[in-house]
C-alpha cells in the first residue's frame, strides 16, 4: 500500500459540478482530494476482498445470536418494545442493500476491523462513482501506470441489487429519505436513487420529517401515498426511540436498511465478535465497558451508537491522548484495543471496504491528520496494479 503523488485533473471541480458532487469541499475544507492516490497490488486487493467477505459472514452470525437472546438485545440497548420488530426482520430475511467495514491495514500482515457501518454508511458516491471517473480520466491522461485498475464494482452491483429488489422481491416503488440538513446525506441518497432508476425501479424522495402517519397506521408521503418500501439514510437507533416507533411493527413497510442492521451498526457488535471468534486475526480485543475489562496499555472507548468518530476517546497508559466530542455516550460504551492506522506523512489512512448484497464491492480510502477518522476526513482515490 503506497501513497503516490499525482497531478490533479485540471477540470475536476467542473466535473464535480457537472455530476452533482456538491460536497467535494465542506466548510471551506477539502473533502475530495486527488493530489495523491493510494496504490495497491492485485494480491492486496484479493486479500481485502476475502477478508471483507469473511468478516461480514461473522457479523451475520452475531445478528442471529442477538435476535435470539433477550439478554443480548438489552445489552445492545435496543428498546424492548421494538424487539419483535427487529427479530422479525431477521427471521423473515428482510433484504439489505449495502454496508461498509472500516479496516486498519497498511498492505501487509492482518487487516483489523475497527467497526461496521451497516446502517447509514456515507462516502458512497465518491467511492462508487467519482473515484472511478478519476481512474478513467487519469488513465486517458497517461498519469497512471499502464494496466492500472480499481477495486470498485459498487455502481454495477448497486444497480443489479435494485433490479433484484424490483423484479424478485416485489419492490414496485421505492421511497428514499434522509435528514434535511446534510448535503452529504442528500447527495448519497440522490446517487442511490439514480442507481435505482438505472435498474428500472421507480422511486420518490422526501425528507424524513415529511413522512406522515395515515389513518390506518401506515406511513405516507406528501401526496398521502402509502409508503410500502423505504430506503432511509437515518439511524435505526434514532428511529427505535422516536414516538412513531410504536407504529413500526404495523406500518407494513419494507425498510432499507432492514431493522436487523440496528445490531450490525451498533458498537456492541465488536465485543460480541471477540467473544464468538476469540483471537481471530482480523479482530481486535473488545469488551463491554460494564463488564470485566482486562488491562490494556492503549485502548479506545467508543459509545454504542457513535457515528463519524463522535465521543470516541483514545487512552494510553491511563492518559487521554485523543478525543472527539459529540452527543453520544449515555447508552453505554465498549472498550477496544488500540490498533494504529498506517501513517503517510502527517496523516493516517483508513480503508472503507464496501459490500452490496453481502458481496465485497470495492474500497475507499479516508485520510486525517488526527488519530480518529471523522465526517470531514479527506477522501483519496485508489488504484491497483495486477
Amino acid at each position: 500500500m503506497k501513497r503516490i503523488a499525482i497531478a490533479e485533473r485540471p477540470d475536476w471541480r467542473a466535473r464535480a459540478t457537472e455530476y452533482g458532487f456538491g460536497f467535494h469541499t465542506m466548510y471551506d475544507e477539502p473533502y475530495w482530494c486527488e493530489d495523491a492516490y493510494y496504490q495497491f497490488t492485485l494480491a492486496q486487493v484479493d486479500y481485502l476482498e476475502e477478508t471483507t467477505a469473511e468478516l461480514h459472514q461473522m457479523c451475520l452470525q452475531v445478528v442471529d445470536k442477538v435476535v435470539n437472546s433477550e439478554e443480548l438485545l438489552a445489552k445492545f440497548r435496543i428498546p424492548k418494545h421494538t424487539w419483535d420488530f427487529v427479530r422479525t426482520s431477521w427471521k423473515t430475511s428482510q433484504p439489505s442493500l449495502y454496508s461498509r467495514l472500516d479496516l486498519a491495514w497498511d498492505g501487509s500482515g492482518d487487516a483489523r476491523l475497527l467497526e461496521n457501518n451497516a446502517d447509514t454508511p456515507t462516502s458512497l458516491y465518491e467511492a462508487a462513482f467519482f473515484q472511478w471517473l478519476w481512474l478513467e480520466d487519469q488513465l486517458k491522461a497517461g498519469n497512471l501506470p499502464a494496466g492500472s485498475d480499481q477495486f470498485n464494482s459498487l455502481q454495477e452491483k448497486l444497480i443489479e441489487r435494485f433490479a433484484t429488489l424490483h423484479q424478485q422481491h416485489g419492490f414496485s416503488l421505492l421511497h428514499f429519505t434522509c435528514y434535511r440538513d446534510s448535503i452529504e446525506d442528500r447527495g448519497t441518497v440522490q446517487y442511490l436513487q439514480d442507481c435505482a432508476s438505472e435498474a428500472g425501479l421507480p422511486s420518490e424522495f422526501l425528507f424524513i420529517d415529511d413522512i406522515g402517519l395515515g389513518e390506518r397506521g401506515q406511513f405516507t408521503d406528501l401526496n398521502d401515498q402509502v409508503i410500502s418500501n423505504l430506503f432511509k439514510l437515518y439511524p435505526w437507533e434514532f428511529m427505535l426511540r422516536e414516538i412513531f416507533s410504536t407504529k413500526l411493527n404495523d406500518a407494513g413497510v419494507r425498510w432499507l436498511e432492514p431493522a436487523w442492521k440496528s445490531i450490525l451498526s451498533n458498537k456492541a457488535l465488536l465485543p460480541m465478535l471477540w467473544q464468538m471468534f476469540p483471537n481471530h486475526p482480523n479482530l481486535l480485543p473488545a469488551y463491554f465497558a460494564e463488564d470485566n475489562v482486562p488491562a490494556m496499555d492503549k485502548y479506545v472507548v467508543k459509545p454504542l451508537f457513535s457515528r463519524e468518530g463522535a465521543n470516541i476517546r483514545i487512552i494510553e497508559k491511563g492518559q487521554e491522548i485523543a478525543r472527539v466530542d459529540g452527543p453520544y455516550g449515555e447508552e453505554g460504551m465498549i472498550v477496544q484495543q488500540f490498533h494504529p492506522l498506517p501513517q503517510f506523512g502527517d496523516s493516517y489512512a483508513l480503508i472503507g471496504s464496501w459490500l452490496v448484497d453481502d458481496q465485497p464491492a470495492g474500497i475507499g480510502v479516508r485520510e486525517d491528520r488526527a488519530l480518529i477518522t471523522q465526517d470531514l476526513s479527506r477522501f483519496y482515490p485508489h488504484a491497483f496494479i495486477g
